[in-house]
């Protein structure tokens, strides 16, 4: 199993013993396992989305008996497809790009990659570039209605039917029981149904049919994968009731770092295994990030010197011992020399993250036991769909996006949100200048995926970490909607928001739907940026209006 070591201050130490011993004397780990939803909320008419939504708890046990079924699908279809492509969001998607980018494909299985981008310019490189005839379609939404993926569902179905007679053939579905997509698939003569567990929450799916039928279709070893993910869940079972549980540890500690400031949780990982944190990113923001509360995952962000960060970091190093390590060592030494609180996890081999998996998965729930909160609802997230809907609403009844005038233009950028400056480099300077102790920034991206457009994303945070000394973080919409988008708006107001938008170039048709996929990302950006302003947020929007790589240099330049 993985090793787990803690650099702790005695102070935070001391609190997280306190804390699970008061956790040990409520049965907490038994009542988590018969799931009790007063652990999190007392009042019975609170229980939404709570009591309903543990069952992941049993996954691992109860799918290592589903392994053949899963491999003996994902044999029989490797000899007609080169390429499996999952059509959807959030928890829906993570866990398989996760798999795709740390375990690749075996010899003899397709390619697996994930379309979750509502901007044109990437459904546009689905479309013209991958081999249609030769790829296999996962729709994936746990709710059957997902906006974005039933977009892309009716752009790829039609783009199938131009050479296909039944294009439903190319097409497997994941959801739950009864739900419209289920009922859609039936009458579209889908290739496999797989009814996903209802009491499983998307970002808690990871060891459920959203992550285990992408795995099977790239060769993974389910074995070894669900067998880790399960030795791991026995430890947290109701025989560990106090600091031998890893799940209530780490939970505990998250939660109790958060009641103290230390929030902004870091993640430094092998370059292997360096795509978890972003499925643990949604993990914890959506689940923690509301009542004016929440954990911050930071993933990506440039290493600084150390006096750039402020105390309210806790890091996360996931080593994988088969990787080269030496410099991320040092850095992690450095940081505990220096008196960070650091969490250390070493794995023998990159199967190692299944038992990581399920680890922050319980971690999160307990965290929510600590944060008096519930854990798997997302009340926020409805309020930026709600908004974006009504643009689009306005769009279907004029042909027109509501207006947007912008406060002022210079070098092909129109800059919204900047009061009385009419200058870029100032607007920077006033808006950063509210940054105080605790506070992070936040890179909001509704622009299409692209090396060179991230290299750019990472230069800004670099710049903005640098010279403020601040915590930041980056996200692509409308994928960070549904991640730390719930953390935005429901958690502490101590963010600092730069939504970055682009003019579409190439648009593309949503077939029946009356709108456009650049209609609907900027719907999007303009429902995220009005919830943001209703939450009483600090947001500047900046909108590249011809030659994005060129702008996004000189608003890094304007820092």
């Amino acid at each position: 199993m993985n090793i787990v070591n803690y650099s702790l201050p005695d102070e935070l130490k001391k609190r997280v013993s306190e804390s699970i011993a008061n956790l040990k004397n409520t049965n907490t780990v038994e009542r988590i396992w018969k799931k009790d939803p007063k652990l999190w909320k007392e009042n019975p008419s609170e229980d939404i989305e709570l009591s309903n939504r543990l069952g992941w708890l049993t996954l691992p046990s109860e799918n290592i008996k589903r392994i053949k079924e899963f491999r003996d699908f994902a044999d029989e279809l490797k000899s007609d497809y080169e390429y499996v492509i999952v059509l959807g969001m959030g928890g829906s998607s993570l866990a398989p790009e996760v798999f795709a980018k740390t375990y690749g494909s075996e010899k003899g299985y397709p390619a697996l990659s994930i379309l979750d981008s509502t901007h044109p310019a990437v459904v546009k490189k689905v479309l013209e570039h991958e081999d249609l005839n030769k790829t296999l379609f996962v729709v994936a939404s746990k709710s059957g209605g997902t906006a974005e993926t039933m977009s892309f569902y009716y752009t790829i179905y039609e783009a199938l039917a131009n050479f296909l007679p039944l294009p439903g053939l190319q097409m497997v579905v994941l959801t739950d029981p009864g739900s419209s997509l289920e009922k859609l698939a039936i009458e579209k003569g889908f290739r496999k149904i797989f009814n996903t567990p209802a009491e499983v929450g998307g970002r808690f799916s990871a060891l459920s049919e959203y992550g285990l039928v992408p795995a099977a279709m790239i060769g993974m070893d389910l074995n070894i994968f669900l067998a880790n993910a399960n030795n791991l869940a026995d430890t947290c079972s109701p025989s560990f009731i106090d600091e031998n549980n890893p799940g209530l540890y780490l939970g505990t500690l998250l939660g109790e770092a958060a009641n103290t400031g230390i929030d902004k949780l870091t993640f430094i990982a092998s370059r292997s295994i360096e795509s978890f944190p972003q499925w643990a990113e949604q993990l914890i923001a959506e689940s923690t990030g509301k009542e004016d509360k929440g954990i911050l995952p930071v993933t990506d962000e440039a290493f600084t010197n150390l006096n750039k960060y402020g105390s309210d970091r806790i890091f996360v190093y996931l080593r994988n011992d088969e990787d080269d390590n030496e410099s991320l060592d040092e850095r992690v030494a450095e940081l505990k020399s220096s008196g960070f609180p650091v969490i250390e996890i070493k794995m023998k081999d990159a199967y190692g993250l299944a038992e990581e998996f399920f680890r922050w998965e319980f971690a999160t729930a307990v965290s929510g036991i600590i944060l008096k909160i519930n854990p798997f609802d997302q009340p926020n997230v409805q309020l930026a769909k709600t908004l974006a809907n009504q643009s689009l609403a306005t769009y279907k009844n004029t042909g027109s996006l509501p207006s947007e005038k912008p406060d002022f233009e210079e070098s092909g950028i129109s800059v919204f949100g900047t009061g009385d400056t009419k200058n870029l480099a100032v607007t920077f300077s006033r808006f950063f200048a509210s940054i105080k102790s605790g506070d992070f920034v936040s890179l909001m991206a509704f622009l299409p995926y692209d090396d060179r457009i991230e290299a750019k994303l990472r230069e800004l945070r670099t710049k903005v970490l640098e010279k403020y000394s601040v915590t930041t973080t980056s996200g692509y919409g409308p994928r960070f909607l549904h991640s730390t988008g719930q953390l935005h708006k429901g958690g502490p107001n101590n963010g600092l928001f730069i939504q970055i938008t682009d003019s579409i170039k190439e648009d593309i048709d949503v077939p029946g739907q009356n709108y456009t996929f650049g209609v609907l990302v900027t719907a999007q950006a303009q429902g995220d940026m009005k919830a943001l302003l209703q939450k009483e947020r600090r947001v500047l929007r900046l909108h590249l209006n011809k030659n994005t790589l060129k702008e996004l240099d000189y608003i890094i330049s304007c820092i």
